[in-house]
């Protein structure tokens, strides 16, 4: 199997075309809300949790392959067989494409992920991948991180921000800074101040 390279998108204010108007479509677009993702649904029948969220285009139809034109990503959430026309469309358009539960279909794939911050703008994100092939594992996975990280997270950020405006301010490279960041944190209980 061909290596992943895994990548974190920025999909503020681009559009984003979901095909599918079921529960599994339904779970995805949370997360790419959260994004700022600009989101059509496509999909010949779409499910009143689907209907219910304002910030979604609806598109209540078969899907067409210009239903991708000036998309930047791509969702399949549909049956196999719709799942592998999106995929054709999406690769002949340079889009990557993740096919829910169809990994022959995808091009992209996503995985368990624990936020922690406030819910517009989560200051941690960790993702974990099992290439699509055991995502129930992924998600037994994702729940076991975010039971052993440290309620102390989103402070932590701010002190790894804060020494990283001094480092770079300083010149201090690279190859230093975790050692100083891990002091750093230490400080944090050292001095009584965890969150």
């Amino acid at each position: 199997m061909t290596a992943l390279y895994p990548a974190f998108l920025k999909l503020e204010g681009l559009r984003v075309v979901v095909v599918g108007g079921g529960p599994v479509a339904a779970g995805k677009l949370e997360g790419l809300l959260i994004a700022g993702a600009v989101v059509t649904v496509v999909a010949p029948q779409i499910t009143e949790e689907i209907r219910a969220r304002t910030k979604v285009s609806l598109v209540e139809r078969e899907f067409t392959a210009s239903d991708l034109d000036g998309a930047r990503w791509v969702v399949a959430a549909a049956p196999p067989d719709v799942n592998r026309e999106v995929a054709a469309a999406a690769t002949a358009r340079g889009l990557f494409v993740n096919a829910v539960d169809d990994t022959a279909s995808a091009t992209a794939y996503l995985g368990g992920v624990v936020r922690r911050g406030p819910p517009d703008a989560p200051a941690v994100e960790i993702a974990i991948s099992t290439r699509g092939v055991a995502p129930a594992l992924a998600g037994l996975l994702r729940e076991a991180l975010d039971a052993i990280l440290p309620d102390e997270l989103e402070r932590w950020i701010e002190v790894a921000k804060a020494e990283r405006v001094a480092w770079k301010r300083a010149g201090v490279p690279m190859a230093e800074r975790r050692p100083l960041l891990l002091r750093a944190i230490e400080r944090l209980y050292s001095n009584g101040r965890s969150a």
